[in-house]
Parts: structure tokens; sequence; C-alpha cells
């Protein structure tokens, strides 16, 4: 594993993360996993249709 570098949108240098930081983070995440899990996009709510338009709609 190798230093990460970050830079923001102009180009300069943010911050160098070392390779002990990741080595930790990466332990981190395998003994607590849920932490880093990313959050899943809500969806819309799909609409109800009654059973009168499903009877309309077959018929």
């Amino acid at each position: 594993m190798h230093e990460v570098r970050v830079y923001d949108s102009s180009g300069a240098l943010k911050k160098i993360i070392s390779e002990k930081a990741l080595k930790a983070r990466a332990d981190r995440q395998i003994l607590f996993p849920g932490g880093y899990a990313k959050g899943r996009k809500k969806t819309k709510p799909r609409p109800i249709l009654s059973k009168k338009s499903n009877q309309a709609q077959s018929a």
C-alpha cells in the first residue's frame, strides 16, 4: 500500500494520507464494516393501484 495524495478542484495538494493511516483504516473496516457502508438512495414509492382499477384493466 502506498501513501495517497489528495488534491482539491484547483489542483493544489490538500493532504497526504500515510501508509500507516491507511493500514489502520483497513483494520477498522474489517472489524466494523457497517461504519463504512454507503447508504442506499431512497426510491420513490410506487403508486398502489386499487382492486377496481386492476379489474377494469383486465376486462
